[in-house]
C-alpha cells in the first residue's frame, strides 16, 4: 500500500493539492511540517502531523521536522480565536530544544536518504532583510488573496495585528527556502495549515516556476467536537511534567466508544486487519475497552517509554479492579503515589484500623473513621477493613505502600517509613 492509500484508510486526508497521487508514482517525496514552539511541550493535537510524517518515512520519503524558532516569535493565527502572547528569544529557544527531544521519539533521525531531518527556521528567517522580505515574498501575494484565507477570515471579527497577519507569508517563505535547499516538495499539517500550506506553494511556483504540494489531516476532536489545542482546557501534553504517563494512559483509556475507532486508525501503526479485528472483539464486549488498552499501551509508550506504559497500564488495572494489588510492583504503586492523596506512616507496631483511617484523608476524624469502617465502607489494598483490624508490615505492599479505599473512587495511599 503506497503512502496516499495508507493515510486515506486511516482517516488522515482531509485536502491534497491536484496531481499529487501522480507525483507519488514517480518516487520518493521529502515532506515537511513545520511545529510552532509557542508552549514548552508538544500536545496530543501535535500527534496527527507526527504521524504524516512518521507515514512518509516508512513509505520511503525523507521527513523534515522544522522547528518555528523564526515563526514562533510571531505565532501562527490558524485555529485561535484571540492573538496569541508573543515569546522572549531565550524562552523560545527552551521550547525549541524540549520539542525536539519529543519528536525524536517518533522518527529515526540520521544521514541517510530516508532519515529524518530537523531545521530551525530562525536560521533563514531572523538574517531576513525586511525591504528585500516584502519586496521578493510580498509583492507575489494580494491583499484580498491573504483575507480569503480562513485562518484569517474568522479573527477579523475579533481583530488580528498585522505581525500575526504576516505569519502566512513567513510559512509560505519557509516552504520556498525548503523547496530551494532540501528539494522538498511537500507540506503536511492538520487542516487548519490549508491556507498556509497553499499559500507556500502558490510562492514556489510563482518565484521558481515550481511545482509543490501540501496535504492536511482533520484535526482531533474531543467528544463535543472541539480541537485538542495548547490553548484548550485539559490539553493533555507529551511532556511528563505537565501531564504524568498515569493520565496520559487514563486519557486514551477513557477515550468515548464513538471516537476510540478514529483515533486507533490515526495514531497507531496497526494494521487494518488488527484494527478491525478488536473493534469486532469490542463491539461484542464493549466492556472490556480492548482498542482503548491497546491504543493507551501503543501510544504511552512511544511517548514515554515502554516501563512508563507497563506502570501507567498496571495502575489503570489496579484502579479499575482488573489486577490484584498484590500482583503490582513498586514502580506502579509509585506511580499512584504521585496520583491520589498519599502520606507517610510509621509501622513498628500494628496500628488499629481506626487510626489508620483517621490518619489519612477519607475521614475527619477517628469517629466518622469507626462510623465508615463499622458500615464497610473502607477496603485495604482492594479487601474489606474491618473495624477491629489491626494493620501491621505484613499488609505491605510492593514498595512498602498501603492502598486505602473510601466507595469506589475515593483513595488514599501510605509510604511506610523504614
Amino acid at each position: 500500500m503506497n503512502f496516499l492509500d495508507e493515510l486515506t484508510w486511516r482517516g488522515l486526508v482531509e485536502n491534497q493539492t491536484p496531481g499529487f497521487r501522480e507525483r507519488l508514482a514517480k518516487g520518493p517525496i521529502t515532506g515537511y511540517v513545520g511545529f510552532d514552539p509557542t508552549a514548552r511541550s508538544l500536545q496530543v493535537g501535535n500527534l496527527v502531523p507526527v504521524m504524516l510524517l512518521a507515514h512518509l518515512q516508512r513509505a520511503g520519503g525523507k521527513p523534515l521536522v522544522v522547528v518555528g524558532g523564526g515563526t514562533g516569535m510571531i505565532g501562527d493565527p490558524s485555529g485561535r480565536s484571540s492573538e496569541r502572547p508573543l515569546l522572549d528569544e531565550h524562552t523560545i529557544g527552551e521550547h525549541t530544544e524540549r520539542q525536539q527531544q519529543q519528536l525524536a521519539r517518533f522518527l529515526e533521525f540520521g544521514t541517510g536518504a530516508t532519515d529524518a531531518e530537523m531545521v530551525d527556521n530562525a536560521a533563514w528567517l531572523r538574517p531576513l532583510n525586511l525591504l528585500a522580505f516584502l519586496r521578493d515574498t510580498g509583492k507575489h501575494f494580494t491583499l484580498s488573496y491573504m483575507l480569503q484565507k480562513e485562518s484569517v477570515k474568522s479573527r477579523l471579527e475579533e481583530g488580528i495585528s498585522y505581525t500575526e497577519f504576516s505569519y502566512m507569508l513567513l510559512q509560505a517563505y519557509d516552504f520556498l527556502h525548503l523547496y530551494r535547499e532540501k528539494h522538498c516538495e511537500l507540506q503536511l499539517g492538520g487542516s487548519d495549515q490549508w491556507g498556509n500550506i497553499t499559500a507556500g506553494r502558490e510562492l514556489i511556483r510563482r518565484v521558481d516556476g515550481g511545482e509543490a504540494h501540501g496535504l492536511t489531516a482533520p484535526l482531533l476532536t474531543t467528544p463535543s467536537g472541539g480541537k485538542f489545542g495548547k490553548s484548550e482546557e485539559g490539553a493533555v501534553w507529551l511532556d511528563p511534567e505537565l501531564t504524568s504517563p498515569y493520565k496520559f494512559y487514563q486519557f486514551w483509556i477513557n477515550a468515548d466508544d464513538r471516537d476510540v475507532q478514529a483515533y486507533f486508525r490515526a495514531l497507531s501503526f496497526r494494521p487494518r486487519e488488527e484494527i478491525a479485528d478488536l473493534m469486532e472483539r469490542h463491539a461484542g464486549n464493549a466492556g472490556a475497552r480492548l482498542p482503548h488498552q491497546a491504543l493507551a499501551t501503543e501510544v504511552t509508550e512511544r511517548v514515554h517509554g515502554h516501563e512508563a506504559a507497563a506502570s501507567a497500564a498496571a495502575a489503570s488495572r489496579v484502579m479499575f479492579g482488573e489486577l490484584d494489588p498484590r500482583e503490582a510492583d513498586a514502580a506502579t504503586w509509585e506511580m499512584l503515589r504521585g496520583e491520589l492523596p498519599s502520606g507517610t506512616i510509621t509501622l513498628k507496631r500494628e496500628i488499629s484500623a481506626a487510626d489508620l483511617v483517621a490518619g489519612s484523608t477519607l475521614a475527619k476524624s477517628k469517629s466518622e473513621a469507626r462510623r465508615l469502617l463499622s458500615q464497610g465502607g473502607i477496603t485495604l489494598n482492594g479487601e474489606p477493613l474491618t473495624l477491629d483490624s489491626a494493620v501491621g508490615r505484613d499488609r505491605l505492599l510492593a514498595g512498602g505502600y498501603l492502598w486505602l479505599r473510601r466507595g469506589k473512587k475515593t483513595d488514599f495511599i501510605f509510604t511506610a517509613s523504614t
